[in-house]
Formats: structure tokens, C-alpha cells, sequence
């Protein structure tokens, strides 16, 4: 009988626990304690490291994490967001539990040469917690994450660009989400740019409205060269449009509506991958998190 009592308290533990957030970018502060310039200044700081070394580290403000303890509850949504590079596992999450007074560095296996058990309650100790008590949470997290992004550049990683982009991914535009584009996005603009303007040019303004898409998302030009020849070729080639258009002529239907067919959505989602905070921002994929790091209160 305790035994199925057992069972009955952890199912009923395990279906409280509140679900991970969504992963929309370096800094999610669920308790509006941050002003929108400290979130720029932070994620700017932790945006510029990820590009020059290669580490992702988010940082989270919740409210609470009960029924969780703190530790718990930041090694479960690290693992669901998977921040890090899948090839180097190299993710760092700090959780600030606002109500609780509890904080939490958690630190992918990867990284705990560089940031060990010790060294992320120092950090704690040393710079959240006496920002924290004086209502400086902006400055706090600032002199955690310079001693966190320190410790992490001494550990030699490999540099972004000698690591492969992960299942033949280019950064921040995935191939299946450049097929996508192609393949269901290009169609349904080239149909209105060719109904409008004719094949050939609407062809051209297909091809270079999907090459500058293409920059948009991925800064590389030669992504954007790649993805705008594809869309010529498609368009003003194999006639992508206007084979779109006249199946809709046969089929009855109208012109597409902007975003999709008569009100519906193409695409099924957004092209961050992992989430995204309308910079380009989303998970690498890596990061093994096995409860290294600290937690501390203030």
C-alpha cells in the first residue's frame, strides 16, 4: 500500500511542476524586473561572447520554481532548452527564483572544468548575492556573467567557426527551414509578384526578395547569393508561380492572402529553431546538464 502511495505523491509532484518556459532569447524575465535597456545591455554582452567564443549562457527570472527546489527545477529546463553547441555541450543557465530569494548557476558537463561547483558559489556569493540584497539586479547579474564569461574563455573551446554546423545546419537558418522557404514561401510570393509585374520580373523580385530574407537571418552572403538563385531558378525556370497560379485559377481560389492561403499560415512556426527573440537568437542543440554549478539565497 505505501508503495502505491509513493508512486501516487511523485506522479502528483511530477504533474505540478510548472513547465519550462519558452526559450525566447538570452534573457527571459518573467518578473518585470529588468528595464528593457538592462535586458539590452545584458543580452548584447552575452550575444557578442556567443559570437566571438562560441558558449551560450541564458539567464531566467521567475517568480518561484515551487514545487521545485531551485537546483531541480534549473536542471530541468536547461535540459529542455538544450542551450549550448551540440558538438561541445557548452551552455551555462543562471536562474533567479525572485520571490524565493534563491539563485542558481547551472552549468553544463562540458563547462564544469571551467566553472566547478566552488567557483559558481563564489560567484554567487561574491556578486549576486550583495547586488541582489542592495535591489541591483541588473548590476548583479552584469558582475555575474563578466565572471562566468572569464572563467569560460580560459577553458580553450573550439571557436565558433571550427565547429561543424550541427546535421549539416548553417547558423540560424536550419536547412530543412531553408527548403521551407523555398519550397512553400517562395511559391506563394512568387504567385503575387508574377500575377502583378509579369514572370520575368516578378521572378527577379522573387529571387531578390528570398535573397535578402535569406541575409536577414543568417548575415551571410553566401547564403543569401545560394538562396536567391534557388528562388530564380524555381521562379523564372521550373515557373514555381505560375504553376501556383494557375492551379488556383483551376481550383476557383483567389489571390493568396498575406500570410498564407485565404487566412491560413505557411511555415507551421517560426525559423529560430530552438525559439527565438526576433534576433536571430536559438538553442545550439548541446548541452548536457547533470546538476553541476551552485545555488545560493540573498
Amino acid at each position: 500500500m505505501w508503495v502505491l502511495a509513493a508512486i501516487a505523491l511523485l506522479g502528483a509532484t511530477a504533474f505540478a511542476q510548472q513547465p519550462a518556459p519558452a526559450l525566447s532569447g538570452r534573457i527571459i524575465d518573467q518578473t518585470g524586473t529588468l528595464s528593457a535597456a538592462q535586458r539590452t545591455a545584458l543580452d548584447s554582452k552575452l550575444a557578442a561572447f556567443e559570437a566571438q567564443s562560441g558558449p551560450q549562457i541564458v539567464v531566467l527570472l521567475v517568480a518561484s520554481t515551487a514545487p521545485e527546489d531551485i537546483a531541480a527545477y534549473a536542471q530541468r529546463v536547461a535540459d529542455t532548452w538544450k542551450i549550448g553547441r551540440r558538438e561541445v555541450g557548452d551552455g551555462v543557465l543562471v536562474v533567479v527564483a525572485k520571490n524565493d530569494r534563491r539563485v542558481r548557476i547551472e552549468v553544463a558537463k562540458a563547462l564544469e572544468g571551467a566553472v566547478p561547483d566552488l567557483a559558481a558559489r563564489q560567484i554567487i556569493d561574491n556578486a549576486l548575492r550583495p547586488a541582489f540584497r542592495a535591489d541591483d539586479y541588473a548590476g548583479g547579474l552584469n558582475a555575474a556573467l563578466d565572471q562566468l564569461i572569464g572563467r569560460i574563455r580560459g577553458e580553450g573551446l573550439p571557436a565558433p567557426a571550427t565547429v561543424p554546423a550541427r546535421d549539416g545546419a548553417l547558423p540560424g537558418f536550419q536547412l530543412e527551414e531553408i527548403a521551407m522557404f523555398l519550397f512553400v514561401a517562395v511559391p506563394v510570393i512568387a504567385t503575387v509578384l508574377t500575377r502583378l509585374f509579369g514572370r520575368k520580373v516578378g521572378s527577379l523580385l522573387t529571387a531578390g526578395g528570398a535573397g535578402y530574407a535569406a541575409w536577414w537571418f543568417t548575415a551571410s552572403t553566401f547564403v543569401a547569393v545560394g538562396v536567391g538563385m534557388a528562388a530564380l531558378v524555381l521562379v523564372g525556370i521550373i515557373g514555381f508561380g505560375a504553376a501556383t497560379g494557375r492551379a488556383m485559377r483551376r481550383s476557383g481560389r483567389g489571390r493568396p492572402h498575406v500570410g498564407g492561403w485565404d487566412g491560413g499560415s505557411w511555415g507551421g512556426g517560426s525559423w529560430g529553431g530552438g525559439g527565438s527573440d526576433g534576433g536571430g537568437f536559438s538553442s545550439g542543440g548541446g548541452g548536457d546538464f547533470g546538476g553541476g554549478g551552485a545555488s545560493g539565497d540573498w
